[in-house]
């Protein structure tokens, strides 16, 4: 029986709790096998990020090749990408191998507050990116700064669903884990919202989410779920993992991917 195969491209964590860490976690968790394509590696801990290096887009380039014209894949996401060069590079090799269940989560700042999208290559990932997607997911932020104005309650995140919808991707998820009230998520498909909801959980342990959040929606399409199907189980996921985090460090905390687990 062929199992299903999805790709993480994004940045290393140290730390291991956000970013390639948090989505392969994420993948095997929810019975997918998880590939990598590897854009930068951070000095990283649940405090901060305290260093970055981007990878060549050469090497970004190669191992697209490497993984694709092998093992395949049945769906993929995109995480840090940070420079409009890699940007370029991964809309690239998305379009080359025809990779049509793209998740892009466009990570622009760390959860310690440390910029991981350069401000140029927020305008590539607008133009390039943004229309091969099949699913978007900005938080609050993201949203905010995508859209061009204020993002902060349901009705604000009904508008920027509708104005990032028409940079080009299918389905927009704004995500609001940042919310006062209740973590509730808002699926935009053009025509219809649908919201996920969940109770807000007094918790430190939400370093990663919004990685593992875009890597179970990828981990969902590749096992053939629909995308509002997919967007539930990761909801699902994702608040099982929050609630039973690990409590490490002196900072954000990581989730725990295996108190979702569904695989074998």
């Amino acid at each position: 029986m062929a199992i299903a195969k999805a790709l993480t491209i994004a940045g290393s964590d140290s730390g291991g709790g956000a970013g390639i860490q948090a989505d392969l976690k994420t993948f095997m968790a929810l019975g997918v096998y998880g590939t990598s394509v590897l854009t930068a590696v951070t000095a990283q801990n649940t405090l901060g990020v305290q260093a970055v290096v981007e990878l060549p887009p050469e090497c970004v380039a190669q191992q697209f090749d490497s993984v694709l014209t092998d093992i395949g894949a049945d769906a993929a996401k995109t995480g840090m990408l940070a420079s409009a060069p890699l940007v370029q590079v991964v809309s690239q090799k998305v379009q080359q191998y025809g990779v049509r269940r793209l998740v892009v989560d466009p990570v622009m700042v760390a959860k310690g507050g440390h910029p991981l999208l350069r401000e140029e290559a927020r305008q590539a990932l607008v133009e390039l990116l943004l229309p091969l997607a099949l699913v978007v997911t900005p938080n609050l932020y993201e949203a905010s700064l995508l859209a061009g104005m204020e993002v902060r309650d349901r009705t604000s995140m009904e508008e920027a669903a509708r104005r990032i919808r028409t940079l080009g991707p299918v389905y927009v998820v704004v995500k609001g884990g940042h919310l006062q009230a209740e973590a509730c998520d808002l699926l935009f498909d053009g025509q219809t919202f649908r919201s996920y909801s969940a109770p807000k959980l007094d918790t430190v342990c939400t370093h990663g989410a919004g990685c593992s959040f875009s890597a179970a929606i990828a981990a969902g399409l590749a096992r053939g779920q629909g995308v509002e199907e997919a967007v539930a189980t990761a909801k699902t996921f994702v608040t099982r993992a929050i609630a039973a985090g690990f409590p490490i460090g002196q900072g954000h905390a990581p989730l725990n991917h295996r108190a979702g687990w569904i695989g074998e």
